[in-house]
């Protein structure tokens, strides 16, 4: 793999900070200054001032994430972040996406970047299904513009599955399945339609599930669930 991938991965730095390592030759490869670009592997020996460099095994983690925490390493205002509910002897661990403050539900959080990058660049359309509440009844035909596509922002949406699992004269419960995440979609795509939502909870990415996690609870992924995710 290409040096400042090895680095990053091995938890030195950023790909971009590591870049910065190697120029300023604070990187060497089997005693030899390292230069951009250039590839290597688990038999070389790297070394960053002089001290060896070994990639870490990746770390994959699934989070109940509870309301009133931001989906970020740190917080210039002081708010709690995710991190904060995980272990201190976790690795360069990052939350995959985003949840905003006040939604809860489902995060994955991982050392692989590579992970990241695939579960939340659009061109993969990873399917991820919300619970959504809004006050008040909803009839099925309401929805028919939020899953044929609803603009917001001065773009329409893409195409999406919703369907109501419960309704009543005091509250409605919505299930809908997006393939992109644009900042509060649902939210923006419910108030559209004159609803305003009072509980948003990712409940699944693709076909994994909180599967009992208790709110501000997390596991480990399994080697099945990680490679499935790497899969969809």
């Amino acid at each position: 793999m290409r040096i400042n991938k090895y680095l990053a991965s091995s938890g030195v730095a950023s790909r971009r900070e590591c870049d910065k390592l190697i120029l300023e030759g604070r990187v060497s490869v089997n005693g030899k200054t390292a230069t951009l670009g250039i590839d290597v592997s688990e038999d070389d020996e790297i070394k960053l001032n002089g001290n060896i460099v070994t990639v870490k095994k990746n770390e994959y983690y699934i989070l109940n994430k509870p309301k009133g925490y931001i989906c970020s390493v740190t917080d210039d205002k002081g708010r709690k972040t995710v991190l904060d509910l995980m272990p201190d002897n976790v690795g360069r661990i990052y939350p995959v996406g985003r949840l905003d403050y006040d939604s809860e539900g489902l995060l994955i959080l991982t050392t692989d970047g590579e992970l990241a990058q695939h579960l939340t660049h659009p061109s993969n359309e990873v399917p991820k299904t919300y619970l959504v509440k809004v006050e008040g009844t909803l009839t099925e035909n309401a929805l028919n513009p939020i899953r044929s596509g609803i603009e917001i922002d001065g773009y329409v949406t893409k195409k999406c599955k919703a369907h109501i699992v419960e309704t009543n004269k005091e509250y409605t419960k919505v299930h809908v399945t997006l393939t992109e995440g644009k900042n509060r979609e649902v939210r923006k795509m419910f108030a559209a339609i004159g609803k305003e939502v009072t509980l948003l909870k990712r409940i699944k990415i693709g076909e994994i599930t909180l599967r009992g996690l208790d709110r501000g609870s997390f596991r480990k992924l399994d080697r099945q669930e990680v490679e499935y995710l790497k899969s969809i």
